[in-house]
């Protein structure tokens, strides 16, 4: 089971890291891809932090507030249904 958590793991983790805009901005991406990429939670966490650095308002980051939210929301009850120790 360890060894599949793994795999499960890198396969989420590497994909979100190359697209989520921290090593292609997601402005060259095409629009498609674009939103595809706005639900991972690596993506809204820049968008905040550039929201936030170029000082814009708070209202351009309550979406991405709002989407981190509700994945922690659905991660928490996929974690609560399937987690067991072991």
């Amino acid at each position: 089971m360890k060894e599949q958590t793994s795999v499960i793991a890198s396969i989420l983790y590497f994909p979100m890291l190359v697209f989520s805009g921290t090593t292609l901005p997601i402005e060259v991406m095409p629009k498609a891809m674009q939103k595809i990429v706005s639900f991972f939670p690596l993506t809204q966490g820049i968008i905040m932090m550039k929201n936030t650095f170029l000082g814009i308002s708070l209202e351009n980051i309550l979406l991405p507030i709002g989407v981190m939210l509700g994945l922690t929301i659905v991660c928490t009850i996929l974690a609560v249904r399937f987690f067991r120790w072991e």
